[in-house]
């Protein structure tokens, strides 16, 4: 399996060298100097991995790993020259996964995403045992609780796309542009009552859904 990386990386020629050297091990990276812009990106796509600058243009780092962590439990390197070991602290404390200091060999900035990423990957089959959705590609089946649900090919095609990226907000072009048999009927419009067709089958209240959240203007997201 691939592993996607966004870098909020306002020194644009350090991110594009660090960009090449982890393409050359086969790891997929977006860039982005603009913290704001990072910040919608991984609302709105599915990453295996953050890696953040602190001294960004308009937002602090430290902020975007309070903000972040807050809505998302992506794995977070925070990639630094501040040598304050206070913002070490306070970064740490506020949920990134490890702290490398400027300036750094891009190979150990390699060994650490792939150290993060085994911690997590192990932790992600603990989690997924317990998780009330189970997504069978082979048999493209979901079961909700131990129970095989019954679902229409639309519905299928959005849940299993909302179950891929748990936790994370989908937007509603991409689940469309995802669902085949959904885009087919030719109007978003239709995505909204498929979705309630799915919280009918998962009792999920639409008005304090415990699931399948609405983010308005955005998408949805799926809780575990």
């Amino acid at each position: 399996m691939g592993i996607s990386i966004i870098m909020i990386e306002d020194d644009e020629e350090l991110a594009a060298l660090l960009a090449d050297f982890l393409r050359k091990y086969d790891l997929e990276v977006t860039t982005f100097p603009d913290p704001f812009i990072g910040i919608s990106a991984i609302s709105i796509n599915k990453y295996d991995l953050l890696i953040l600058d602190l001294s960004l243009p308009g937002l602090d780092g430290l902020e975007i790993c309070k903000e972040v962590r807050e809505k998302s439990d992506i794995p977070i390197i925070i990639s630094s020259a501040r040598s304050d070991v206070e913002d070490k602290i306070i970064g740490l404390e506020l949920g990134a996964d490890d702290y490398l200091p400027k300036p750094y060999e891009p190979k150990e900035l390699y060994a650490r995403i792939m150290s993060v990423i085994r911690r997590y990957r192990k932790s992600d089959k603990e989690i997924e045992q317990k998780s009330s959705f189970i997504l069978n590609e082979e048999a493209r089946t979901i079961s909700f609780k131990g129970n095989i649900l019954k679902l229409t090919q639309a519905e299928y095609e959005v849940l299993s796309l909302l179950i891929e990226r748990m936790g994370c907000v989908v937007s509603r072009r991409d689940l469309i542009r995802f669902a085949p048999s959904l885009r087919d009927e030719g109007e978003s419009r239709s995505l909204d009552v498929l979705i309630s067709r799915i919280r009918a089958k998962i009792n999920d209240n639409s008005k304090n859904p415990e699931f399948l959240h609405s983010v308005r203007g955005i998408g949805y997201r799926l809780n575990r």
